[in-house]
């Protein structure tokens, strides 16, 4: 235990050390929101699949199949398929875009991409990122909770206190570029242990035959198409992908990319990392089921795999995989919960001549007041980390993936529409939520849906009109046609 707990306390001092590196290097709100739009190809690609995956690809994904079998794998598949068109469709053109609008924020983008000069649309946006941020946060803190509880035996509050902690400081510290370079150190570490971990598991258990032998006892299939699964709920989960068009901290590292053409290589290096990740995970959950026929927590899958098989100072390190893939996700979302809250309100209503100073320091007082709320909601472990997980990332695919997609392809959305879409996304989600229907279909796929149809139609009701909006377009357009090549 000394040792792993070793391995720990130098991880979590290395972060720490990048947060106050990063601190002497930030010297304007861009820098800490965005960072000056300078990152290279491999810091982005990593550090956005890292923020993207959290605590889920090594707890909740391996936890989901290790009860249900392969045909939860279907989440995986969709999760890839949104990653490659992201990156394809997105990615470069938002890059431009933002650029162009001098927007450092989604809110901002929506307000200045469809010329809504009330302020309403970059409101509501905002409204909706601090209500799914926060639970998603939470997500992650109870997933911080279980790893401290599992691995040290103390109190699940003072857990998840210490989890949020560490993470607070570099985030508090060294804003986007911080997170951004932790991200991508996390994202290696996480890449590694999800690829050493199932392997050394097969061959533990004696291979292919064992985890036969134990799907069979416990009743599990080990095919993408099981008995008795419907189509829904293929759809349910292959609709995970829907959700990547409206991240915004996935989408707040294609803003802040060097340039379009790093875009190209940045995509490479994603989705071969998720590709393999995705699949090491599912992997973990299957090997899981000889290796632990009784676990009584099954998102501790991986967790118990590493102290099983592994001395103590190499689990720890793999140990910190976990907390790794917690924090990248956590930090990302705290600021840009924060710069939410900096940008979208503080600059443009209540101080509209503060300095770059005060508007950093702005940013990392709205951080810790995001982490207490988020550690608040933790306090209460009563769900999963994947269920968590899954209400925000519905949440946030379904009321922003359909305005980003049209801001970039649809010349004549008008922010009424895209407004009326938000709106009607977000009471699609909670009341299909709340009532029980997600547990039929995934609230994404409703969500979306209307939000879509929504758009379109009071696009054509309240059309865009606005002759600089138009222009614009059409402009970002050829500088991206240009500068992609």
């Amino acid at each position: 235990m000394s040792a792993t707990l070793t391995s720990f306390s130098i991880y979590l001092v290395f972060l720490m050390s990048v947060g106050v590196f990063f601190y002497k290097k930030t010297a304007s709100l861009e820098d800490y929101l965005i960072g000056g739009r300078a990152m290279g190809s491999w810091v982005t690609a990593l550090s956005a699949q890292a923020s993207d995956m959290s605590g889920w690809l090594l707890m909740g994904l391996p936890g989901a199949v290790y009860l249900g079998g392969v045909g939860q794998a279907w989440i995986a598949i969709g999760l890839f398929i949104g990653t490659v068109l992201n990156w394809q469709y997105v990615a470069a053109r938002l890059r431009v875009y933002t650029e162009k609008t001098d927007s450092m924020t989604l809110p901002s983008f929506f307000e200045d991409r469809f010329g809504d000069d009330t302020g309403m649309l970059r409101i509501f946006s905002a409204v909706v990122i601090l209500l799914f941020f926060t639970i998603y946060s939470a997500s992650g803190l109870v997933a911080s909770g279980i790893l401290f509880e599992s691995l040290f035996n103390i109190d699940y509050n003072l857990a998840v206190m210490l989890g949020g902690l560490a993470i607070v400081l570099y985030t508090f510290l060294g804003g986007f570029m911080a997170v951004s370079w932790t991200d991508f150190f996390q994202g290696i570490l996480m890449f590694f242990a999800i690829t050493i971990v199932p392997a050394v598991a097969f061959g533990h258990i004696g291979g292919m035959s064992a985890i036969t032998e134990a799907a069979v006892e416990n009743g599990l299939s080990l095919s993408l198409l099981p008995e008795g699964i419907t189509i829904t709920a293929i759809i349910s989960a292959a609709a995970w992908g829907l959700g990547y068009f409206g991240q915004p901290h996935i989408l707040a590292r294609f803003m802040g990319i060097d340039s379009i053409k790093k875009v190209a290589p940045a995509k490479k290096i994603a989705v071969i990392w998720v590709a393999i990740s995705l699949t090491a995970a599912v992997f973990v959950g299957i090997i899981g089921v000889p290796m632990f026929p009784n676990l009584a927590d099954s998102e501790t899958v991986f967790i118990q795999m590493i102290a099983e098989l592994f001395n103590p100072w190499l689990g720890g390190v793999l140990l910190a995989a976990i907390l790794s893939a917690i924090m990248s996700t956590i930090d990302s979302q705290l600021l840009v919960s924060s710069s939410t809250l900096t940008e979208d309100f503080y600059t443009k209503i209540i101080s509209r001549e503060a300095s770059e100073k005060e508007k950093m320091w702005v940013g990392r007082g709205f951080v810790i007041l995001i982490a207490i709320i988020a550690f608040v909601l933790a306090l209460n472990p009563d769900n999963t980390v994947l269920d968590l997980v899954a209400y925000a990332w519905a949440g946030l695919g379904a009321v922003f993936g359909p305005p980003v997609l049209f801001s970039l392809f649809y010349k004549k959305t008008s922010w009424q529409g895209v407004l009326a879409g938000m709106i009607a996304a977000t009471i699609t989600v909670i009341v299909w939520q709340e009532t029980g229907l997600g547990a039929h279909l995934y609230e994404i796929v409703p969500g979306f849906l209307i939000n879509v149809i929504v758009i379109y139609l009071f696009s054509k009701l309240f059309k865009q009109d606005d002759q600089a909006v138009l222009n614009e377009f059409e402009t970002v357009e050829e500088i991206y046609q240009r500068d992609i090549i």
